[in-house]
């Protein structure tokens, strides 16, 4: 048995911070940001808008996309490194209000790439039996997160949900997925604050994501990379064979090398930084949803996706859509 992808949705805030914006914040400009990131707006939580509240709009999207009613839903998983509540976690809050009870509904955290561990883990719930139908959910709120005083983050960083409905399928539509992390680099890019440490620097006004940019690109580079090759070679596949790259919204330099590594063009990859910004573990399946909506991605196709985040953590999938 395996599982494919039977339905994908994502939802964005209403609300659009331009570079514009920002440059009213911190001393930075509009050229600056779009040459070294690739972005010029994103969108951002109004005043009390959630995680949950964006991956609910993204699930049911998804459901209604793959023909699926809520009821149906035998597994939930959510990745999100923003959630709404210490506990319950976000998985059971969305589970709550789909109105479904008693499934497993739980949240994950491996920052950006949080979508390709939860599609790892829902793809192993599937093949295995224990689900017949499960809802994957990226979900992040990381403006509620960033010091917005630091030009080199805040900059970057968006808020979304994306969604897909993994259902048992005779041939293989999630191939294979890949997760890898190493937390020798654990202070290359982190929020250093959370509950166990008493959130005192978020009471000190001094929490907020930290990044060391440079040492960031040059591993992701490196470890995406050989993300690639491994995914390409444990399925004895080569590069002209994917039709699509559906890579993390980081920055559009790391996605342009990474095309550069498969030899693909840009037109063969789905690239949302410019208007999403980096929605961490929303960002692929955000990608991922924009691309089948708008008609590029089609049934058959073969998907490589590719995230990286803080940890650090990162993952592929390939998937035959």
């Amino acid at each position: 048995m395996y599982s494919r992808i039977a339905g994908t949705g994502s939802h964005l805030p209403e609300k659009i911070l331009t570079n514009a914006d920002i440059e009213k914040l911190v001393d930075t400009s509009d050229e600056w940001i779009r040459t070294r990131t690739g972005i010029s707006e994103r969108h951002v939580v109004a005043d009390g808008e959630t995680t949950a509240d964006l991956a609910e709009h993204a699930s049911r999207k998804a459901l209604a996309a793959a023909g699926v009613e809520p009821g149906e839903v035998d597994l939930i998983c959510v990745a999100t490194a923003t959630p709404d509540l210490v506990f319950p976690n976000v998985g059971t809050l969305l589970q709550d209000r789909l109105d479904i009870h008693g499934c497993p509904a739980f949240s994950l955290e491996a920052a950006c790439a949080g979508f390709a561990y939860a599609l790892g883990v829902a793809d192993k719930f599937v093949r295995l039996g224990e689900a017949k139908c499960a809802l994957v959910v990226g979900a992040d709120t990381l403006t509620r997160i960033v010091d917005w005083s630091d030009r080199g983050t805040c900059v970057l960083f968006a808020d979304g949900a994306g969604a897909v409905v993994l259902k048992p399928a005779s041939e293989p539509g999630i191939i294979s997925t890949h997760l890898h992390a190493d937390g020798r680099y654990k202070d290359l890019l982190q929020y250093p604050d959370g509950p166990s440490r008493g959130f005192h620097l978020m009471r000190e006004g001094k929490a907020g994501v930290r990044m060391k940019g440079n040492e960031v690109y040059k591993i992701a580079v490196n470890k995406l990379g050989q993300l690639v090759t491994e995914t390409l070679e444990a399925n004895g596949i080569t590069k002209d064979q994917i039709d699509w790259l559906i890579p993390h919204q980081a920055n559009i330099r790391i996605i342009e090398a990474i095309a550069k590594r498969l030899d693909m063009p840009m037109e063969r990859v789905i690239v949302t930084i410019a208007t999403h910004g980096n929605t961490s573990a929303a960002s692929v399946p955000l990608a991922l949803d924009t691309g089948v909506r708008d008609g590029r991605i089609k049934r058959g196709q073969l998907l490589l996706l590719e995230a990286f985040g803080g940890g650090f953590t990162w993952g592929s999938a390939l998937i035959r859509y």
